[in-house]
């Protein structure tokens, strides 16, 4: 009986969400970090990586030159997805050492060079793995929230549709908070020192969001606008952590 009525509580909490996004009419895809071009350069690098090159195989390192032209012009085309925007300027800048990268690939293919085909592909894995790590969420509760952020700040914020934020801010809270206390150990692996400012950039985070959820109630444009923005720059800071 004590789960029926938790889960008739919840009811309420679940539908208003998904009535929220409902109504913002957004394309899942533009809420998820991936490049599909780039997943599917995967099935190139594994191999090339974890087998032709510590067997120096060299046969097999000339005989991808082929795919990864292929692959990295379906990567020059693709598009990146609306959430990660604020990335566009760093996947450029890796977009081009993509290029030089396949090049110089080609160039030690052509040449017959062995020692260069070897420098060629521990270099394009190399950029391969700093454009995942660019695009890929520092973890998925943060991953979360920035996907309800993505809706505030750039579907409802450019018009002003308060309204329409405010009834995300209590997602948001929740999101927030589920950040903050995010457990340490799993961290301190991967964030060492840097442990201390996550849990500073956690708790800027979760402040931040609360001001917004009260913010979007009173009748103070600036505020609101205010609270918007410190919502966005705390969420970029806390993300900063793991770059």
């Amino acid at each position: 009986m004590k789960k029926l009525f938790i889960l008739f509580c919840l009811l309420p909490v679940l539908f208003n969400s998904h009535l929220s996004f409902a109504q913002t009419k957004i394309d899942p895809v533009e809420i998820t970090s991936t490049v599909p071009e780039l997943t599917d350069f995967h099935k190139i690098i594994y191999p090339m990586w974890h087998d032709a090159y510590p067997a120096k195989d060299y046969d097999a390192l000339k005989g991808f030159t082929p795919q990864i032209k292929e692959s990295v012009e379906s990567i020059n085309k693709a598009k990146l997805p609306g959430i990660l925007r604020d990335k566009e300027t760093q996947w450029k800048n890796l977009l081009n050492e993509l290029n030089v990268s396949a090049k110089n690939y080609n160039a030690a293919v052509v040449s017959g060079d062995n020692e260069a085909i070897l420098t060629a592909a521990e270099r394009l894995h190399s950029v391969y793995e700093r454009m995942n790590r660019a695009i890929r969420p520092a973890i998925k509760e943060i991953d979360d929230y920035h996907q309800t952020l993505y809706i505030i700040y750039h579907k409802h914020y450019p018009d002003r549709k308060f309204d329409e934020i405010a009834r995300l801010t209590s997602i948001l809270v929740e999101k927030a908070e589920v950040i903050k206390t995010y457990p340490k150990d799993k961290l301190k692996k991967r964030l060492g020192e840097n442990i201390n400012k996550f849990d500073i950039s956690a708790e800027k985070l979760y402040n931040a969001t609360i001001i917004l959820k009260d913010a979007v109630n009173i009748d103070d444009p600036e505020k609101k606008k205010e609270a918007v923005e410190s919502v966005h720059k705390a969420y970029q800071d806390l993300d900063a952590v793991f770059h």
